[in-house]
């Protein structure tokens, strides 16, 4: 059943109806059961790292999916401006890892971001960035051996919400930002490398649309699918942290609202008309970033162990 859903939202001719598609920007998903409103612990005041006030944010379940919650972008303007900032420019240098790392293609006193400029076919060509334990796509092994720093922002950031979500002790450990072309799809597969399998996984989006289809623990049961829109995030805990999932398809947005102009002009990340947003602008006309981040160890442990 999975595969059947991947392929009919994936197919070019003819092209899928969405009707059945989730979008948790519809008022009427609030008052229909599908999705049910999380209430948060309101204590808190806005977080420094481009995130509305907890009052303003919407938080959803969906009850046949047990521990998978969606929060409805609850990034300002700005806010993604600067994670998208930062996956592009920041996360894709060393030491962390990226796809391209083999092909030699970037100068060694050079940055993929930078280089990328006058190369559309490399600005293109990344997939991939692994940080914190880096993912071994050919083992699907971590290893002590194979870690750099995790970035202090994210992992703050990524805390933060699962404080707030009730995960008291998770700590971000790894994680893969992948990057999306309009034509990317991620095939059908479950996340269980990590040692710990019962902290949450935590998934960040921004730029283009996706399909996103969440299955079960096999490729038999039927997924839901939903949009993930620039801003959204979502958690996978309890069962629903090794079910399937996967991204069939990429859709071209017609409004960028990392681009609106109602708040830039009080903060500090980027002004609505800076010429150095451009390149980062063009970058997202046609591409989709997520940033997916783990947790590894066991709470209290201190290292791998194999």
């Amino acid at each position: 059943m999975f595969k059947h859903s991947f392929k009919y939202y994936k197919s070019k001719n003819p092209p899928p109806n969405f009707e059945e598609v989730l979008d948790f920007q519809k008022p009427e998903f609030e008052l229909n059961g599908i999705v049910i409103y999380k209430d948060l612990a309101l204590k808190s005041s806005l977080c420094n790292y481009g995130l509305k006030n907890l009052k303003d944010w919407r938080v959803y379940q969906i009850p046949s999916k047990n521990g998978f919650i969606f929060i409805r972008n609850p990034f300002t303007h700005a806010g993604q401006r600067y994670w998208i900032k930062k996956c592009l420019k920041d996360y894709s240098r060393k030491p962390n890892k990226l796809n391209i790392d083999n092909f030699n293609v970037i100068p060694s006193d050079k940055n993929w971001w930078d280089t990328a400029q006058s190369d559309k076919t490399l600005l293109q060509s990344l997939r991939w960035a692994t940080l914190g334990y880096h993912h071994n796509w050919d083992t699907k092994i971590y290893s002590e051996d194979n870690r750099s720093d995790f970035p202090s922002d994210l992992k703050d950031m990524t805390e933060y919400i699962a404080r707030k979500l009730g995960f008291m002790d998770f700590i971000a450990e790894a994680a893969i930002v992948n990057y999306y072309q309009l034509n990317s799809t991620l095939s059908g597969h479950t996340d269980h490398s990590e040692q710990n399998l019962e902290a949450p996984l935590f998934s960040f989006s921004f730029g283009q649309t996706a399909v996103f289809l969440l299955g079960g623990k096999t490729i038999d049961e039927k997924p839901v699918a939903m949009f993930l829109r620039s801003g959204d995030i979502l958690i996978m805990s309890k069962q629903s942290r090794l079910c399937y999932h996967g991204v069939p398809r990429v859709i071209k947005i017609d409004h960028d609202i990392w681009n609106d102009e109602d708040e830039f002009n009080s903060n500090n990340y980027y002004e609505a008309n800076d010429a150095l947003w451009t390149p980062f602008n063009n970058y997202l006309s046609h591409s989709r970033i997520n940033m997916n981040v783990r947790q590894v160890l066991h709470t209290g442990q201190l290292k791998l162990c194999h």
